[in-house]
């Protein structure tokens, strides 16, 4: 997605009970981002436990495991990605105290399932470029700082290492604009 304004290395679960209708919320984006359609809340947690989803477009409605339920478990579970509930429940109050990042109701025209997928690619794009602007200034200084064989050494540091790796290449996977990594690594954290 590097240097262009599009979502298509946005990686998107579709969730829905009613098959067609997951289908044709991915038909809609395909083309558009990496989509991958499941049809139940048991599914949903077991592709994001084994593949790096971005944001999933979660029913609220379906039989055993309730689009609310997995919800809770992706929070309980430390999930890292945007949710948008796609439901045709009307939102209650209760909503209120429901940790989603979106909610749209059914039915939803390509151009708005679009929308909501370019705007939460955005925000995790941002709120993961954060967290590896402050892991990889701490990485960065202690390489600068510190003995090499020290660093490379030092389990917490090799961990951070890999966090900040792992953050750069999904930030770089998400953002239009690979200039602001650019512009951050320029930056010299050496004592002077």
């Amino acid at each position: 997605m590097s240097g262009n304004d599009s979502a298509a290395d946005v990686r998107t679960l579709v969730v829905d009970d009613e098959q067609e209708v997951a289908d044709a919320y991915a038909l809609r984006l395909r083309g558009y981002c990496d989509v991958e359609t499941v049809y139940s809340g048991e599914a949903a947690l077991s592709t994001v436990a084994d593949t790096m989803v971005d944001i999933v477009l979660l029913d609220r409605h379906m039989p055993g495991m309730s689009g609310d339920d997995v919800l809770s478990e992706l929070v309980e579970r430390g999930y890292y990605g945007r949710v948008v509930m796609v439901t045709a429940v009307d939102p209650g109050i209760e909503v209120l105290d429901m940790p989603f990042d979106d909610y749209l109701c059914k039915p939803v025209d390509r151009e708005d399932v679009r929308a909501v997928i370019d705007q939460q690619r955005r925000i995790l794009a941002y709120e993961t470029l954060g967290e590896y602007f402050s892991v990889e200034a701490k990485r960065a200084v202690l390489e600068a700082e510190l003995d090499a064989k020290k660093h490379r050494e030092h389990e917490r540091f090799v961990a951070v290492a890999e966090q900040a790796e792992q953050l750069e290449t999904r930030s770089r996977r998400l953002l239009t604009d690979d200039d602001i990594l650019d512009r951050f690594e320029e930056i010299n954290r050496e004592e002077l």
